[in-house]
């Protein structure tokens, strides 16, 4: 997406919108007895010229999203100057030709899937001798043709992951099975990720804790902070009025 407005215009746009959100996700945390400071919104940018990614960051959104790898490397490479520099997060799928790259980068990885994948990212991260946060992704909607582990395999990765070197796993992410529709039933499906969060945790060693819970966007991020959700993938949301 390139936006038809004025940059000017466009700025003040976004950060009308961002205003928005953010008033929105105050209120949602109040009505939950959280604090919002407890809530990322991540801006993600997929659809967006470099310059509106440009335009998000200085309306004091830092955080920010890619879903392909490739236009990860590519928004680093053009707001390298940012100061302070984005947060990147990766919320789509990760090949695993493509992690090296990935790393370079240093995002949070939402899209830990497989145990071949923790497996890969660990090997990577200890040949170039960096860390690697990641969440594992969690099939919450049980549909075989959706992105994520089934639950069992979700919690094998979390337990592999625990003793590994390089790769740390944050939390669980996930997403609603019909984004934009049954609020109630989002709030199901992000309530059933709550419980499997805390579940893991009990088992993990030493006291490690999966602070992070990925879910929601623009159509039900509000239900996924009434449920207990960190982080927030806000797109569609951030760019209303922007045009084409």
């Amino acid at each position: 997406m390139t936006s038809r407005l004025p940059p000017d215009d466009a700025a003040a746009r976004v950060a009308a919108n961002l205003a928005r959100i953010r008033e929105q996700v105050a209120v949602a945390c109040r009505q939950a007895g959280r604090a919002a400071s407890e809530v990322t919104l991540i801006g993600v940018t997929k659809y967006v010229a470099d310059a509106t990614a440009r335009v998000v960051h200085a309306a004091g959104c830092h955080d920010l999203g890619e879903s392909r790898p490739q236009a990860l490397w590519s928004k680093a490479e053009a707001l390298a100057d940012l100061a302070p520099p984005p947060r990147w997060h990766l919320i789509g799928h990760l090949q695993r030709n493509k992690i090296r790259r990935t790393l370079a980068v240093n995002p949070l990885i939402h899209s830990l899937d497989s145990l071949r994948l923790l497996d890969a990212l660990e090997a990577e991260a200890a040949a170039l001798g960096c860390g690697c946060e990641a969440l594992v992704e969690v099939n919450i909607a049980g549909d075989p043709g959706r992105t994520g582990a089934a639950e069992a395999e979700a919690e094998q990765i979390v337990a592999a992951a625990s003793a590994m070197q390089h790769v740390r796993v944050r939390g669980l992410m996930g997403m609603a099975s019909v984004p934009d529709g049954d609020p109630a039933a989002a709030r199901r499906e992000f309530a059933r990720l709550r419980e499997l969060r805390d579940r893991f945790a009990g088992t993990l060693p030493g006291g490690e804790q999966l602070r992070e819970l990925s879910m929601g966007m623009s159509g039900d991020f509000v239900e996924a902070i009434l449920e207990g959700a960190t982080l927030i993938r806000v797109g569609s949301a951030l760019f209303e009025g922007l045009g084409a």
